[in-house]
């Protein structure tokens, strides 16, 4: 009898570590989507250049005139009006949302070829790293349009601009799908128990 128990419960045993396809599904776009949020940020920062208007080029480091006559753009780094401190804490938060989202990233991927408690921490962690990303991200966006709300208009931002924002959508959301899943997943019986109940 002690030989039979220990065969039945061994199967079972080890099916508790073999998460559900679905799971496994989820967790893999979220971090498709994560590392699709991390690019768009990325260039949209080391771009900087978010804002067209009348020939003047609004950006995280630098203002531009432009010329008629199709030469080079005049740049500097300080625009003046007093706007300098402000774009200063809007290029510092943006930043470290791009650096939040990096490290929340690898925690994700980390936490998928681990198992165990270390695998969930990971998860957990990087999880809330991404919503901190995105909580940073739309800081600086919000900043940087409450900076230049004179100058502002829906067809003057560009598309480094529209990638920001796009960005730090998609931060909240993956970074809100990811709590979601780690609940659901201590919350519901593994394919193991399914299994079992078949």
């Amino acid at each position: 009898m002690t030989a039979i128990k220990m065969r039945a419960v061994a199967p079972a045993a080890q099916g508790k570590s073999r998460p559900l396809f679905l799971e496994v599904l989820c967790r893999s776009l979220i971090i498709l989507c994560v590392a699709l949020s991390v690019v768009l940020s990325s260039v949209a920062v080391c771009d900087g250049h978010w804002l067209l208007s009348d020939r003047r080029m609004f950006g995280l480091w630098f203002f531009c005139v432009v010329e008629d006559s199709g030469a080079a753009p005049n740049c500097s780094r300080h625009i003046g009006e007093g706007l300098d401190p402000g774009l200063c804490v809007c290029r510092s938060v943006v930043s470290l949302a791009v650096v939040s989202a990096i490290f929340g990233l690898e925690l994700l991927v980390m936490s998928q070829v681990s198992e165990g408690r270390a695998s969930s921490q990971r998860w957990h962690l990087g999880a809330w790293l991404v919503l901190l990303a995105a909580g940073f991200a739309a800081g600086g966006v919000a900043t940087f349009v409450f900076l230049f709300w004179d100058h502002a208009t829906p067809l003057g931002f560009t598309l480094t601009f529209w990638c920001q924002f796009t960005a730090t959508f998609l931060f909240f959301l993956n970074g809100l799908a990811a709590r979601h899943i780690q609940n659901m997943a201590e919350l519901l019986p593994s394919s193991g128990h399914l299994g079992g109940k078949l």
